[in-house]
């Protein structure tokens, strides 16, 4: 991992690549986590991470579920690519002033039985499942994750839904 002045300097200066999990139950309803850290701080997101220098999509995405979620069964095989989105911070990881957060992230979709007691709380304080109409109405969601579902923010190419 790179030294945290180092990877400030990369936020400052590049876009970072990562990979977003949603996760939709039996039920209709989709995984969400309270953020613990910046950018996005205090929203309800769902899981995701960055994909590290040489890692490759496959060992990131089994990577970042294991952390995210416990499940280091999961494989992207398992998921649905929903596009490439693009997700904008005016903030940073370590709340430097003048230095936003640009990230291009992968969206997969996965269908599954997830224990919300069992779930890491690395990044997350909380969790909780919700419905398309819930996620789309809440202020607490963050609008990087509405657009998953629809919502107002930015994504590169053409618009997807679930």
């Amino acid at each position: 991992m790179l030294p945290t002045l180092m990877f400030l300097n990369v936020v400052d200066v590049t876009p970072l690549v990562a990979i977003d999990l949603i996760i939709e139950n039996e039920m209709g309803g989709y995984l969400l986590g309270r953020r613990v850290n910046k950018p996005a701080q205090g929203f309800w997101f769902v899981p995701g991470g960055r994909i590290r220098k040489n890692e490759r999509l496959d060992d990131a995405f089994h990577r970042i579920a294991s952390e995210e979620l416990g499940r280091p069964d999961l494989r992207r095989a398992d998921a649905d690519l929903l596009g490439v989105y693009e997700h904008l911070y005016e903030d940073n990881f370590s709340g430097q002033s003048g230095i936003s957060t640009h990230y291009v992230v992968l969206g997969y979709k996965l269908r599954g039985t997830i224990e919300l007691a069992s779930l890491p709380d690395l990044q997350h304080t909380a969790y909780r499942w919700a419905t398309k109409e819930e996620i789309a109405t809440d202020a607490e969601v963050h609008l990087n994750t509405q657009v998953y579902f629809g919502g107002p923010a930015l994504r590169c190419g053409d618009r997807f839904s679930i």
